[in-house]
């Protein structure tokens, strides 16, 4: 819910307030600044947000999300980067392609779960585990979409997240697949407490 932004430090009370601004204020002043872009678009990508915002983490319909926000398919992928380069979302990409403006992610996140927090009242533990993996392991390893799992990390690691009582079954017989599990205080096996990818950042 909050600690990922320094100013929690001064206060939690109005954190998500606080952040809601930071967010206003990339979108309305920062991003047109630097991509040199219209009002209209400012108000499409805010539009893009708050749907995604809503569903993430999401395996994106391109063709629906430009229509929800009357746009065409190569300007809403646009769009996408222009959100990724922003810290407010992260794409991931199918492990046996490689992200460019102009491909499909195969999951978007939130860039981290404080956002998740902010900008949605329904808010799913499985997608808060998911959003704190990604964005932990993203700063020094290239995290895409493997065919099983959640996750493949560096083109070799398979993860899987979930709970302390989450099984193998979705990654049995995968080599190098591991479980990070919530609630866990202590590993064993192939199972690692979900909290030390924490301390990777």
């Amino acid at each position: 819910m909050y600690g990922y932004y320094p100013f929690y430090r001064e206060g939690i009370e109005d954190f998500s307030y606080r952040l809601q601004n930071i967010i206003n204020l990339i979108l309305d002043n920062d991003l047109p600044a630097v991509e040199k872009i219209e009002y209209v678009t400012v108000q499409k990508i805010k539009k893009l947000l708050l749907i995604i915002s809503s569903l993430s983490p999401y395996s994106p319909n391109i063709t629906r999300l430009s229509e929800d926000i009357e746009s065409n398919r190569n300007a809403t992928l646009k769009y996408l980067v222009y959100l990724q380069k922003a810290a407010l979302l992260r794409l991931l990409p199918q492990s046996h392609t490689t992200m460019s403006a102009m491909s499909k992610p195969e999951k978007i996140f939130l860039d981290n779960s404080n956002l998740l927090y902010t900008l949605t009242t329904d808010t799913n533990i499985g997608n808060v585990r998911e959003t704190f993996f990604a964005n932990q392991l993203s700063v020094n390893h290239r995290l895409t979409a493997p065919e099983k799992g959640d996750f493949l990390i560096d083109g070799k690691y398979i993860f899987e997240t979930g709970g302390k009582s989450k099984t193998y079954e979705q990654i049995r017989n995968i080599e190098n697949s591991f479980i990070a599990a919530d609630d866990l205080e202590i590993g064993y096996g192939n199972k690692i407490p979900l909290w030390m990818f924490g301390l990777l950042y």
